[in-house]
């Protein structure tokens, strides 16, 4: 499974994706999720990947050749980013019509994507493309985007993101939404990419990798579990309480 997450706040956005890739119990393995497609001072864009691993391979293989190959549509020249999620679900389609017709064990093939970032001049921008190709925005109530295992970050998110929240908190809220994720599903793990893009700078911000080991990662979840504990004693108590 995976757990990707990405935040669009008024100072910028923030990406956030596990590494796990799932065949089984004995079939774990480690992949990045995060993928970044930059042209300093024009553009930065980051796909976050889900779902079967080939599609996702092939999709991003495929936007990659149609740059080099300075096809008539592809990242570097589309003029906005819903022209160029219309193009990403219209490659993700293809990849998984092309794996479906060779395939004669019913597996499934489908691909959901989280994709974000800034065009020029035009505001920084976050979408889910779903596997059928239809795609939705974050909004100012919900200034946030989730794909896979949502349910055990997501709590955490509602608390406490806003369009207002800035670019290191949301950072570091995307991060516990991550932490509670690994700690409560098995197909959740690291290595844990993180990203902070500041907005209309067009660069490639500032990118983490962080290990199960990594000291940031271990006292960012180790205060974590602490502030619980703290505000679990300190809530008010039951009248019968002394």
């Amino acid at each position: 499974m995976t757990y990707c997450v990405a935040i669009n706040t008024d100072q910028g956005l923030v990406f956030c994706s596990d590494s796990r890739t799932n065949g089984g119990l004995d079939n774990v393995s480690v992949y990045s999720k995060m993928h970044m497609f930059v042209w300093p001072g024009e553009r930065t864009l980051v796909l976050l990947s889900g779902g079967n691993l080939a599609t996702t391979q092939s999709v991003v293989k495929r936007m990659w050749s149609d740059i080099e190959n300075a096809s008539a549509v592809n990242l570097r020249n589309v003029p906005n980013m819903l022209a160029a999620s219309d193009y990403i679900a219209s490659v993700s389609a293809s990849v998984q019509k092309q794996h479906t017709d060779r395939d004669t064990s019913g597996t499934n093939f489908e691909a959901t994507f989280i994709f974000g970032g800034q065009i020029g001049t035009n505001r920084p921008e976050t979408l889910l493309i779903y596997p059928q190709g239809n795609y939705i925005h974050e909004s100012d109530g919900h200034p946030f985007l989730q794909t896979g295992e949502v349910k055990y970050g997501k709590p955490i998110l509602d608390r406490v993101i806003k369009r207002s929240t800035t670019l290191a908190q949301a950072a570091r809220c995307a991060l516990v939404s991550m932490n509670s994720t690994v700690r409560s599903n098995l197909t959740v793990g690291p290595p844990i990419d993180l990203l902070i893009y500041e907005k209309d700078r067009l660069d490639f911000g500032q990118r983490m990798t962080l290990t199960e080991n990594d000291p940031f990662a271990l006292q960012l979840a180790e205060a974590w579990n602490q502030g619980l504990l703290q505000a679990l004693d300190n809530l008010p108590r039951f009248p019968w309480e002394h």
